[in-house]
């Protein structure tokens, strides 16, 4: 397994809010690989692809309920 970051981490490192990290997190879009106490861990190379990914995706137009859809088919 890689190396594990916490939703702060991946707010600072992408430049964006925690509240965005829990969306991405409840709509399934991100995956929680283990839990320290109340801190979410997420594993670093599949939460920075996937987000590159949602980024990519949001740049080129799309809303919220299409990028959820083409990323996991719901």
């Amino acid at each position: 397994m890689s190396k594990v970051i916490t939703a702060k981490e991946i707010a600072s490192r992408f430049n964006l809010s925690y509240q965005v990290i829990n969306r991405y997190t409840n709509a399934g879009l991100l995956q929680v690989v283990s839990k320290k106490g109340n801190i979410r861990m997420y594993d670093q190379l599949i939460t920075e692809k996937r987000l590159k990914q949602i980024l990519e995706l949001i740049n080129e137009g799309y809303p919220f309920v299409l990028i959820r859809k083409k990323i996991i088919g719901i």
